[in-house]
């Protein structure tokens, strides 16, 4: 089991941006693919970036894709989301989970996370 407590949220204006951080608990955080998601008031929650143990494989939701960057540190036990040219449609709370599984649709798939943290909230102003 792993412990998750992002931060880094917070209220910013439309293009700008802001880097979300999850620190992890657990000596075996390098085995574990690390996932971030988001969820809007009224919406389902949503795939936005994966990253397998080694940070040598990333993937992104399409929304995303070319404005979000995920990385890991597993020295320090934690995973990044790095989030630019902001829209309004970005806001949501963010939440960072991990799985043991680091397959193409596991990582893209809400249900294979075991372990989630208290999720940040991300406003974006127009």
């Amino acid at each position: 089991q792993v412990q998750l407590v992002e931060s880094g949220g917070g209220l910013v204006q439309a293009g700008g941006s802001l880097r979300l951080s999850c620190a992890a608990s657990g000596r075996t955080f390098n085995t574990y693919a690390m996932g971030w998601f988001r969820q809007a008031p009224g919406k389902e929650r949503e795939f936005v970036a994966g990253i397998r143990w080694s940070g040598g494989n990333t993937f992104y939701g399409d929304s995303v894709k070319g404005r979000f960057t995920i990385s890991r540190d597993n020295a320090k036990n934690t995973v990044y989301l790095q989030m630019n040219t902001l829209k309004p449609e970005d806001t949501a709370v963010y939440y960072c989970a991990a799985t043991l599984s680091g397959s193409y649709y596991s990582i893209r798939e809400a249900l294979s996370y075991v372990d989630w943290g208290q999720g940040t909230q991300v406003t974006v102003s127009s």
